[in-house]
C-alpha cells in the first residue's frame, strides 16, 4: 500500500483506513507492507503484523505526497508483490507504473479517498493535476474503489465502473473521563469535535453556533495544533477567549476512548468529506451526532433517526440543533443507540472482507491480461 503519510495513524482518515486495514488483512493471513514517509514515520520496522518500508520525500506542500509515490512505486516494481494498492488521487497518478514495470504479474488497485481537487488549499494547478490523479486511479488499476456513494455517481456519470466500498469503524472501547479531568471537563457536559484543522471542516461555524449556547457546556475541538497556521489562528480569534472553548491537541488512545464515551454530542460541520470516520465513531460509541447536510455525511446519517442535520455553512441551523439537542437528552439518546446500532455494518472486519474480495478479482484479471494497460473491465 503506497499514497499515504505512514502508520501509525496520528491524524487523517487516510491513513487511519489503512492502518485498520491492513492490521485486518493480516489476520486474514496476508503479508502486508505500507510505504511510509521518513518525516511522519521516522522509525520502526513492523506494526500491528504490518511490514513499514520508510522513504524519504520533498517535504513540501505540493510534492510531499508524489515525491515520496514516485520513490516508493521505482522500489515496488523491483520487488515480488501480488497487489499493490494506491491510495487517493494525486498518487494515483502513478498507478501505471507497476503494470508496466514489475518483474511478475500484479494487480493494481486504487482507492479514491476524497474528491481531493476540490479542497481550498489548492491552486488551480494543482487541482488539475489531482484531476489527473482520479482519471488515472479508474484507467490504470484493474480495479477502483471509492469510500461514498456520491463518488460512486460521479465516475458513473463519467463512464467509469468503481467498487463502492466505505470506511469502517472500530468497536467501542468505552472509558471513564480520567484522561480528560485536566481539561475540566465533566460527563455529558461538552460538545465534541475531532479532525484536521483546515478550511473544509468549517469548524468557524462550529464556534460561531456554540458561543449563543451560555451555561456550562463546553467545547472540546481535538486536533493537532499549529499556532502559525493562518486558520488555525483564525479560529482563536473567533473563540474570542471563551474559556469554554478548549482546543486540547490530539486525543488518541484512551484519550479519545473517553472523550467519545462521554460527550454530550458529536459534530462533524464540514462542506467536504469522503466517508467520514469521525462521524462512524460518533454513531459507534452510541453519541447523539449533529452533522452538516453534505451527501457523504447523511450516507450514513438518517436525520431524525440515528442522528441529526443541520444546513451547511449555517451556524444558526446548528445553534438551534444543538440547543435542541441539549434540551432533550432522552430523545438525543435514543437516536444514538440507533445510530451505534446501524454502524455495526461500518465494522472494519467487513470492510477488510470486502477488500480482500476485490485483490481476488483484481488478480483473476491478472492473469489473463499479464499487467499489460488497456480495459480491465
Amino acid at each position: 500500500m503506497l499514497g499515504l503519510k505512514g502508520i501509525p495513524a496520528t491524524f487523517g482518515g487516510v491513513e487511519r483506513h489503512v492502518e485498520e486495514l491492513s492490521a485486518r488483512l493480516v489476520e486474514r493471513g496476508h503479508e502486508v507492507t505500507v510505504y511510509c514517509r521518513r518525516n511522519y514515520t521516522p522509525a520502526g520496522s513492523l506494526h500491528r503484523g504490518v511490514r513499514l518500508r520508510i522513504l524519504p520525500s520533498i517535504s513540501t506542500k505540493r510534492l510531499d505526497a508524489i515525491s515520496h509515490t514516485a520513490l516508493a512505486a521505482a522500489d515496488i516494481a523491483a520487488r515480488h508483490f501480488d497487489v499493490i494498492h494506491f491510495h487517493s488521487a494525486g498518487p494515483a497518478l502513478l498507478s501505471f507504473v507497476p503494470r508496466i514495470a514489475s518483474r511478475r504479474p500484479c494487480a493494481v488497485v486504487a482507492t479514491v479517498h476524497a474528491m481531493d481537487w476540490r479542497r481550498r488549499k489548492w491552486g488551480p494547478i494543482a487541482r488539475w493535476w489531482l484531476r489527473r490523479g482520479a482519471w488515472a486511479a479508474v484507467t490504470f488499476p484493474q480495479r477502483t474503489i471509492v469510500v461514498s456513494r456520491r463518488m460512486e455517481e460521479y465516475f458513473a456519470r463519467r463512464g467509469k465502473h468503481v467498487v463502492h466500498i466505505p470506511n469502517g469503524v472500530e468497536a467501542p472501547c468505552r472509558a471513564p473521563l480520567d484522561e480528560l479531568r485536566r481539561l475540566g471537563v465533566e460527563k455529558d457536559r461538552y460538545v465534541l469535535w475531532m479532525g484536521r484543522f483546515v478550511p473544509e471542516k468549517r469548524v468557524e461555524d462550529l464556534i460561531a453556533a456554540f458561543r449563543p449556547l451560555g451555561g456550562e457546556t463546553k467545547l472540546l475541538l481535538a486536533g493537532e495544533v499549529n499556532e502559525a497556521d493562518p486558520y488555525f489562528k483564525s479560529l482563536r480569534s473567533a473563540a474570542g477567549g471563551d474559556r469554554r472553548i478548549i482546543f486540547p491537541g490530539g486525543l488518541y488512545g484512551r484519550a479519545k476512548a473517553a472523550a467519545l464515551s462521554n460527550a454530550a454530542l458529536v459534530s462533524l460541520t464540514s462542506d467536504l468529506e469522503g466517508f467520514p470516520i469521525a462521524l462512524l465513531e460518533g454513531m459507534r460509541y452510541g453519541r447523539p451526532v449533529v452533522a452538516s447536510d453534505i451527501p457523504e455525511n447523511l450516507e450514513a446519517l438518517r436525520p431524525q433517526v440515528n442522528g441529526f442535520a443541520f444546513r451547511t455553512g449555517d451556524p444558526a441551523s446548528l445553534h438551534e440543533r444543538m440547543a435542541w439537542i441539549l434540551a432533550h437528552p432522552d430523545e438525543a439518546a435514543a437516536a444514538g443507540r440507533r445510530a451505534e446500532q446501524d454502524s455495526q455494518q461500518y465494522d472494519w472486519e467487513v470492510i477488510a472482507g470486502r477488500v480482500d474480495s476485490v485483490y481476488r478479482s483484481a488478480l483473476r484479471v491478472t492473469r489473463s491480461d499479464k499487467c499489460g494497460l488497456g480495459s480491465s473491465y
